[in-house]
């Protein structure tokens, strides 16, 4: 029998103050079984990050033509690709041949990943690459609950996080490109 994926009711008061928005917004995420909660977190940011009417979660994990997260026009043009973790870069110039705009969200250890992948995809100029520190990540999504609420303010390029456990500055450094 298959696992099944788990439901996160979500609520995320979103205030990004580089881009004057400002949301509340409420949905259920399925965390895939392979998924860790440090993953699903980093979605989350992402979705803060690069917040739109139109963005939504990809099946990520469960299908690889699809992104973790992607914001597509009225008439199915992909206008943001948007991968989390440490994608390759034969998967990222893929991706950027498809989307408008490409971002890769990126964490874990990243000395290796970064050597030999950031300099390879620096030919497509619609693609951007952000890296989140470890230990901050890793102290907001250890023991995720099932029912997440989260206050994330953007301001100048810094990502606070605030939870039932207190605030968290999850810092953010741009690899490639901007957030745009």
């Amino acid at each position: 029998m298959a696992l099944q994926a788990t439901p996160y009711k979500v609520e995320l008061n979103l205030t990004d103050l580089d881009r004057g928005v400002y949301e509340t917004l409420r949905f259920t995420v399925a965390r895939h079984p392979s998924e860790t909660e440090e993953r699903l977190g980093v979605r989350l940011i992402a979705y803060a990050l690069w917040y739109d009417e139109q963005l939504g979660f990809g099946r990520g994990l469960s299908d690889v033509d699809e992104p973790a997260l992607w914001q597509k026009s009225l008439d199915e043009r992909i206008l943001h690709w948007i991968e989390v973790g440490q994608p390759d870069a034969e998967r990222i110039t893929w991706c950027s041949r498809r989307a408008e705009r490409v971002s890769v969200l990126a964490y874990g250890n990243l000395r290796v990943w970064q050597t030999k992948v950031v300099d390879a995809v620096k030919g497509p100029k619609n693609v951007s690459i952000a890296a989140l520190a470890s230990e901050a990540l890793e102290t907001l999504t250890r023991d995720l609950p099932r029912s997440i609420q989260w206050s994330v303010m953007i301001s100048d390029g810094a990502l606070f996080v605030t939870d039932e456990r207190g605030q968290h500055e999850v810092p953010m450094q741009w690899l490639l490109g901007e957030r745009g």
